[in-house]
């Protein structure tokens, strides 16, 4: 691919992972209060007044807007446009990972379902299980079309993470959530063995630092809930990115 085209497949990318941001702010908003992502006009959360296509642009009208609704004046949050500038950067990485290839569809998939899951755990502590659904329907066409992942290694990968964490669930009596286990088994199914393993326990371990860090501070008490949805998240991202370079390195250094 000659510069040019890969500057120019690079901006649609982008563009389009914004406007895919745009839709799961749709999703993040409306899945946990069980309301339909598919019908029915965007609406400001303060006045219910509906909104015009062009106040729906991705950033654009946020900072056209200035960060307040055209009809009400209420502020709106920062989360829209994060959510729609995070989707477009991680869109932009798997196009510099992937390439135009059909495995750049099957996580692109995948990103967008881990950036729904994440603010909706953050924000709720939940996973709802619609999500975990499309999911799961999406790893089985995807991981079928693309089979870049063998069937067995994706097996593999989803019966060891959801596994894992159902066991930790059952051990620690509950201080797993079900959203996470059947996040964990749909990221192993995507991923495979190994690397939805090394994603998990990269999660499990940023999950810890921040957590020991959160109770030192006493921010957070030892009974609280700390949602582990965006360790799961970003753990698999960096293991999709990374993982065969980690792993590398890691028989490289102890082999010798």
């Amino acid at each position: 691919m000659g510069k040019q085209a890969f500057v120019f497949n690079a901006v649609i990318i982008t563009l389009l992972g914004m406007c895919i941001g745009s839709f799961l702010n749709v999703v993040i908003y409306r899945l946990p209060r069980g309301e339909s992502i598919l019908w029915g006009r965007s609406r400001c959360p303060a006045c219910g007044h509906g909104l015009a296509w062009y106040d729906l642009l991705p950033v654009v009208s946020f900072i056209l807007l200035r960060g307040r609704c055209r009809t009400c004046g209420a502020r709106i949050s920062w989360l829209y446009p994060g959510v729609e500038l995070l989707t477009g950067l991680l869109f932009l990485v798997l196009f510099w990972r992937f390439g135009v290839t059909a495995a750049l569809t099957k996580y692109l998939f995948l990103s967008a379902v881990l950036i729904a899951a994440t603010f909706i755990d953050l924000q709720h502590y939940l996973i709802p299980d619609s999500l975990v659904i499309t999911a799961l329907v999406g790893g089985i066409v995807l991981g079928t079309a693309t089979g870049d992942v063998g069937a067995i290694s994706a097996l593999v990968g989803a019966a060891a993470s959801g596994g894992f964490l159902f066991l930790v669930a059952v051990l620690s009596g509950g201080g797993m959530g079900g959203g996470d286990i059947k996040l964990a088994f749909v990221t192993g199914l995507f991923l495979g063995w190994p690397l939805a393993q090394l994603g998990l326990f990269i999660g499990i371990c940023l999950g810890g630092v921040l957590a020991v860090v959160l109770l030192a501070f006493r921010i957070k008490g030892r009974k609280d809930p700390i949602p582990f949805g965006p360790f799961i998240a970003l753990g698999s991202i960096i293991a999709l990115l990374w993982g065969n370079g980690i792993i590398g390195w890691y028989f490289r250094f102890f082999s010798g």
